[in-house]
């Protein structure tokens, strides 16, 4: 399944009167308040995100997994549909790909569909939370942490054998989420444990190539409910300092225990320079893997106001790997993700609506009512017009959903693929 340009260009002849209209009275109010429309527009149009390789298919839970059909059952297709997310909404240029679910079976051909479809190679994540295929031990009690030297180094050698996959297809970063910890106390040394995974890292660094990052994610709880080695940021900030500079903090949304002040982790890590990526979902109760800005809008918002400042007044904070990680059970996957990137652009928009200088002159004169009513002021604005404006430029559609659905890509996707394809992954 792919999308033409021809497609796009007759979809968007449609809709480009209207677009026309808002556009032109949103620039207006904006130019007044002195914004420049144009560098905004130019920034949306850059922002790109990674889908994972994950993400394509159904998602699934400790009770059921629901398929939509048509799932992506290699990788070749997995990046096929990557490319028509990217075709619709032109920020999705990037796909992030999980071993062992998705080792190319030959890398010349994975590459050359990639760049086919002007999609290039996020960070390469590694999968120490299952015990995998054949292997001689297991991760029942923890990979990087374990007690066990042989299951330690069965670890390690697996992130080294991920590094050298990314490293052909043109990554340059790994990340490493633990799913190691403790369901009840006593259970494990905590600082055994934690020095085994500093450890353990510390050997898994040295593999990386000069231009590589290691990013560490952490989380507070699941699949262990007593403790996780790696529980916060706190936490991943003293491994990546431990490791070296080239070694940094991922922050995913779905990682915090709930009313997590996110934003305030987000700006000290940039402040510090050891924010190395970021995972974007949503959620109500804990890593529920929501589609983004379906349940917190406002907070993406807060969140995505500091990591804009961050950009533009922390040079020391290299530039960041973006990311969506969420599962995708009663939807179409494809859709969902569209409504994940749709909400990211909104977030970013808004947040460039900020003027920073006016808020740091209310926040210097502790007028708290004027910072709010700043704040307030930019996420209250319909920024989606210049998101369709952006998408323009680039060649994408004005409404990605609405042409998703107008293409049936679903139908087609089950025409090519039958009903029965499971796409790999969890």
């Amino acid at each position: 399944m792919k999308v033409s340009k021809e497609q796009i260009f007759e979809y968007n002849k449609k809709g480009l009167e209207n677009h026309s209209e808002k556009l032109d009275f949103l620039a207006g109010q904006l130019t007044k308040k002195g914004h420049d429309v144009a560098s905004i527009v130019s920034k949306l149009s850059e922002f790109q995100v990674a889908i994972p390789s994950w993400a394509l298919g159904a998602g699934g839970t400790r009770f059921g997994r629901f398929s939509h059909f048509g799932e992506p059952s290699t990788l070749e297709q997995k990046i096929e549909d990557v490319g028509v997310l990217h075709s619709l909404t032109q920020t999705a240029g990037a796909v992030s790909l999980h071993i062992p679910w998705d080792v190319p079976s030959d890398y010349a051909a994975i590459k050359e569909k990639a760049d086919g479809l002007n999609i290039k190679f996020d960070a390469i994540n590694s999968n120490t939370f299952q015990d995998q295929k054949d292997a001689k031990e297991s991760y029942k009690f923890g990979s990087l942490s374990n007690t066990s030297q042989a299951a330690r180094e069965q670890a390690i050698q697996h992130n080294l054998d991920v590094i050298k996959i990314g490293d052909k297809l043109g990554s340059k970063s790994l990340t490493v989420w633990l799913a190691d910890g403790s369901c009840f106390p006593g259970q494990n040394n905590f600082q055994t444990a934690f020095q085994n995974t500093q450890n353990s890292l510390i050997e898994i660094y040295k593999g990386l190539p000069d231009d590589w990052k290691l990013l560490i994610e952490y989380k507070p709880f699941e699949p262990n409910f007593y403790s996780t080695v790696i529980q916060d940021w706190g936490a991943s900030l003293m491994l990546a300092n431990g490791c070296g500079d080239k070694a940094f903090t991922l922050v995913d949304l779905g990682h915090h225990l709930p009313n997590s002040n996110i934003e305030q982790i987000v700006s000290i890590l940039q402040l510090k320079g050891k924010l190395g990526g970021f995972h974007f979902n949503d959620s109500k109760y804990g890593d529920d893997d929501l589609t983004v800005g379906s349940i917190k809008p406002y907070a993406l918002f807060l969140i995505f106001n500091e990591l804009v400042y961050g950009m533009e007044n922390n040079p020391q904070n290299p530039d960041l790997a973006w990311m969506i990680d969420a599962s995708h059970n009663i939807k179409d996957p494809l859709e969902d993700l569209i409504q994940s990137l749709e909400a990211i652009q909104e977030a970013y928009a808004k947040a460039l609506l900020v003027d920073q200088n006016l808020l740091r002159a209310a926040q210097e004169a502790n007028d708290v009512v004027k910072c709010q009513e700043i704040l307030q002021g930019a996420y209250r604005t319909d920024v989606r017009p210049l998101i369709e404006k952006a998408r323009l430029n680039t060649g994408g559609v004005i409404s990605p959903i609405n042409a998703y659905r107008s293409f049936n890509v679903r139908e087609e996707l089950i025409k090519e693929r039958g009903r029965n394809t499971v796409a790999t992954g969890l």
